[in-house]
């Protein structure tokens, strides 16, 4: 900000403000102006940015849930990893929990908690529509919201602990004796015991399938929904990983390195401003139609933040558009 002070009157300041300037505004205006404003430009977006196709997947409203870490030099919402040596400072942490929308790739609905916050609670917050299917790892797995997701027709899709507990009734397919085999090479149906609310044991029905990888990895998966073919389930899963591109792509463009502030307020008004730069990338990278990487298009906007070129066809052909923008050279006589 400091070295586009000059034009800076164009956004209503009249120099950069200090830094104790931001850390005070910061503590004082709610984040949820942020979240707010976050949730609405999805709403507006998310038809816009979305791919009706995604690798091969025959269903159309998908979900995936994971979260990320931030580590804080301050214990301010918990401590997280190893307690610190005599005398060093104990670091805190935040977890950003996220409902990802897969054929939009943004963040469909977020919740901002300590580090140290179990992340099947999560589940309990998100709100889905009949005939959703939702898609997280192992760590997730509270039997009885799997309960009530059968009765409101959502379907999941998981990882299966290995020390998982559970009856087979059925063998629908068995693989496992052939050599070489890979893909689906077993299809189950199973019944595993919890608790419900009034502590009776009852058993939950499910699907278990077993799935090899091409390079000899296993995987086994289970879910609610019987009917979807078994390859539909395993490419389900497999498209979970998108949600750690979408951490890994936010992490290395958008680094919460640094803080203006140490309020828990301040820390959330950063992460909302984060997915707000994100999305808006995401939708001007999709609207120039460009074939730059996301992060070489970070880096153009980041360095002409403020300069007057027209954004869609700099991001376009940015050479181009920089010769158009550019003042003629002065002539003396």
């Amino acid at each position: 900000m400091l070295a586009c002070e000059g034009k800076l009157t164009h956004l209503g300041l009249d120099k950069a403000p200090a830094r104790s300037t931001l850390s005070d505004a910061n503590a004082k205006r709610s984040y949820r102006v942020f979240e707010s404003l976050y949730f609405e430009l999805v709403r507006q977006y998310i038809s816009f940015i979305s791919d009706s196709r995604l690798k091969g997947l025959s269903i159309r409203n998908l979900k995936i849930i994971d979260s990320t870490t931030i580590s804080l030099f301050s214990d301010l919402l918990g401590g997280v990893g190893r307690n610190p040596l005599e005398g060093s400072r104990k670091k805190g942490g935040i977890k950003v929990h996220t409902l990802m929308d897969a054929f939009s790739g943004v963040a469909e609905f977020i919740r901002i908690t300590a580090a140290k916050e179990h992340d099947r609670k999560f589940l309990y917050h998100i709100k889905l529509v009949p005939n959703s299917w939702v898609v997280f790892d192992k760590g997730y797995n509270p039997f009885r919201q799997f309960v009530k997701w059968n009765n409101e027709k959502i379907w999941f899709v998981t990882r299966m602990r290995e020390n998982a507990l559970f009856h087979v009734t059925k063998v629908l397919k068995d693989k496992t004796r052939k050599k070489k085999a890979i893909g689906v090479i077993k299809e189950q149906l199973i019944t595993i015991p919890y608790k419900n609310e009034q502590k009776e044991d009852l058993r939950l029905k499910l699907r278990r399938i077993t799935f090899k990888a091409e390079e000899g990895k296993t995987y086994i998966f289970m879910t609610n929904n019987f009917t979807l073919p078994a390859d539909q389930i395993a490419l389900i899963y497999k498209n979970r990983w998108m949600i750690e591109l979408l951490f890994k792509q936010i992490k290395q463009n958008f680094p919460l390195r640094y803080f203006w502030g140490e309020s828990e307020n301040t820390i959330k008004i950063q992460v909302y401003c984060v997915l707000i730069a994100q999305l808006l990338m995401v939708v001007i990278r999709k609207k120039a139609s460009t074939k730059k990487s996301f992060a070489n298009m970070i880096t153009v906007i980041r360095l002409h933040l403020m300069s007057y070129v027209n954004l869609f066809a700099f991001i376009k052909d940015t050479y181009s558009a920089w010769k158009k923008a550019k003042p003629p050279p002065l002539l003396f006589a």
